[in-house]
């Protein structure tokens, strides 16, 4: 197996996988993997089984951890779940907050390692899945393609502190679903600035989840849906009809898979939505919390979809 160590940036602690066969000669791809609420890198990497795909497939996985080491006091840096604050506006921009923090994690390995610029990528599970669609937003001139499991889209909710300091409006969102998911599209697209592009977007939701009501799966397709419609020089409303669609059963668990193409005809999104399955990351390992041993595996199905951006 390869090495999986522990590292401390600017007051944040974050662990990197390298595979055995790493050699610097020879960039490889680089996924950042974003723990949820309660769990640290650890735990999310027992339960997602992502550093033994990375040693089979080649690859670096980047697991940055929530909460800085000081000032336990300031929210923005700071939960005491250990969620990532993806509900407060100061981490929802470019070069602020906890996106600049994931960014100058990434460039602080590229001190040692050979990463291939278009092969960085990040997933997440529920708080980190909400983060992993803010950087898919705010550095997509980083990010080939994104992640989202039990997330949430961009721009869901604005929290100012000391506004709503209990974060309630987020709670809410979590349940009900966003208002506008299309402005939360318009928002992500503004956001992009000069960056903007088109974002290859799987999600993965559980129709049982009642932590992120699964409507939040639908919505962060909508919200990518509008975003790259843009993107392609789209005016109005995008479509938001999928190109295909299969249904199966993996472990006792059925699912449905939609597929949602570009404006050239060519896959750029999909949709997974696992029956009976809660707040879990699918196919995990019960070594880990939040994981459903059951149905299909996230973790190989993300990659490789990945592989393909």
């Amino acid at each position: 197996m390869g090495s999986f160590t522990e590292h401390t940036l600017d007051g944040y602690r974050y662990k990197l996988y390298v595979p055995a066969h790493y050699k610097k000669e020879k960039p490889l791809p680089l996924l950042v993997m974003l723990h949820g609420c309660k769990q640290d890198p650890d735990d999310f990497a027992r339960g997602t089984k992502m550093n033994d795909l990375a040693e089979r497939e080649n690859f670096f996985v980047l697991y940055p951890e929530m909460n800085a080491l000081f000032n336990p006091f300031n929210p923005t840096e700071f939960n005491i779940d250990r969620c990532w604050n993806w509900f407060l506006d100061d981490n929802q921009h470019r070069a602020e907050g906890q996106p600049k923090i994931i960014k100058d994690m990434i460039d602080d390995i590229k001190k040692n390692y050979s990463i291939a610029a278009n092969k960085v990528y990040a997933a997440g599970l529920s708080a980190g899945a909400a983060m992993a669609t803010i950087l898919g937003v705010t550095y997509p001139d980083v990010f080939s393609a994104i992640g989202v499991c039990s997330g949430l889209p961009y721009d869901a909710v604005d929290v100012f502190i000391p506004v709503d300091p209990t974060a309630q409006t987020a709670l809410n969102v979590m349940i009900q679903g966003t208002a506008d998911p299309y402005q939360c599209g318009n928002a992500a697209y503004e956001e992009m600035g000069a960056y903007k592009r088109k974002m290859p977007v799987i999600v993965f939701h559980g129709i049982c989840d009642t932590t992120v009501h699964p409507i939040n799966g639908q919505q962060v397709i909508i919200q990518w849906a509008q975003t790259n419609f843009l993107a392609e020089g789209g005016k109005g409303k995008a479509d938001v009809t999928p190109a295909s669609q299969k249904t199966g059963i993996i472990n006792k668990r059925s699912y449905t898979q939609h597929i949602y193409n570009d404006k050239e005809g060519k896959p750029l999104m999909e949709l997974w939505m696992i029956d009976l399955m809660g707040h879990k990351w699918s196919g995990g390992s019960p070594e880990g919390s939040y994981t459903d041993p059951l149905g299909p595996d996230a973790s190989s199905l993300i990659w490789h979809f990945f592989s393909r951006h």
